[in-house]
């Protein structure tokens, strides 16, 4: 997959299937979105393209308020788009002139004149340009005048919930229900940080940690407890527990702190980069009265992420 900086690279002239989006996870109504989109493009003879934004439109649009978190960070989503076979990724800087942009002005000067499209797919609660003014009526008038296709792609359910990026941050932020999470991404949630020192309590009880450091501060992290994981470190795969959280039980840190036991592991990691992919949620997290009482529970913990890594 070719990855082009809008502006910065020459896009135009090549017969496109395009999508425009955030993208932000990647989850399964956008990948039922972009598997069209390639579909479409190998039996045209065409260019599958995703047109994408760099930083996330809510933070330009939004700045001074609750910062966006993010799903998926850039390189994650590029990633991504590129095991789905995309041969074009075009990522276009969201600033504040950009988002002054008119529906009509960015489907006429950008998706039309500078991608060259020739069928445009988008899903079914698509709005595009200043104030989300564009709808897909507007797409469809525009596709009209300009001589290009538009096909709307339905919503994508698991169960009876609307996959969309909303319910996939409620699902990890307010429940810590990394299992539906992954229902709706198709693949385990996942973060990447580095292994900072820490003060080597668990290793006093029993149970070394490594303390993670989130390799992208917008990330989400899903909501405080105790998690089966699967740490992916230098082309390996290890079971681990992981705990989000305070430690309340020996002093109740004041920032959260992200903590992951990595089974029948010995080695010095510190600075090296973790890849750690949520399984399933054990329990909350708990202050207890003692350090034994603590370890009696991490023996109980260990069982129960065995079980659900297996």
């Amino acid at each position: 997959m070719a990855t082009i900086q809008y502006l910065a690279e020459a896009v135009h002239d090549q017969r496109s299937v395009v999508t425009v989006g955030t993208f932000d996870g990647v989850h399964e109504g956008h990948k039922s979105i972009i598997n069209r989109v390639v579909e479409r493009a190998r039996s045209n003879n065409a260019r599958s393209v995703i047109v994408t934004f760099d930083p996330h439109p809510r933070e330009v649009i939004n700045a001074g308020k609750n910062p966006v978190k993010l799903l998926t960070t850039p390189v994650e989503r590029a990633e991504i788009l590129r095991d789905l076979d995309v041969d074009v990724m075009v990522v276009i800087p969201f600033d504040r002139d950009f988002s002054l942009l008119s529906s009509g002005q960015f489907i006429r000067d950008i998706i039309y004149k500078k991608i060259g499209v020739m069928h445009l797919v988008i899903g079914y609660d698509h709005q595009f340009g200043k104030n989300r003014e564009g709808t897909i009526g507007t797409a469809r008038e525009l596709a009209s005048e300009l001589g290009f296709n538009v096909e709307v792609v339905e919503a994508h359910e698991v169960g009876e919930v609307t996959v969309n990026s909303t319910n996939v941050r409620a699902a990890l932020e307010k429940e810590g229900d990394v299992e539906l999470a992954a229902q709706f991404l198709g693949r385990p949630y996942s973060i990447a940080g580095i292994v900072q020192e820490g003060d080597r309590r668990g290793r006093i009880i029993g149970y070394p940690t490594a303390n993670v450091r989130p390799d992208n501060e917008r990330k989400i992290v899903p909501l405080n407890g105790v998690y089966a994981v699967r740490i992916h470190l230098e082309g390996e795969a290890f079971g681990g527990m992981m705990n989000i959280g305070f430690r309340p039980t020996f002093r109740g840190d004041r920032v959260r702190v992200i903590e992951v036991n990595i089974f029948d592991f010995n080695h010095d990691i510190y600075g090296k980069t973790l890849r750690i992919d949520f399984i399933k949620r054990i329990r909350d997290e708990k202050k207890f009265a003692s350090a034994k009482e603590l370890t009696e529970q991490l023996v109980k913990d260990r069982a129960d992420c065995l079980k659900s890594i297996i």
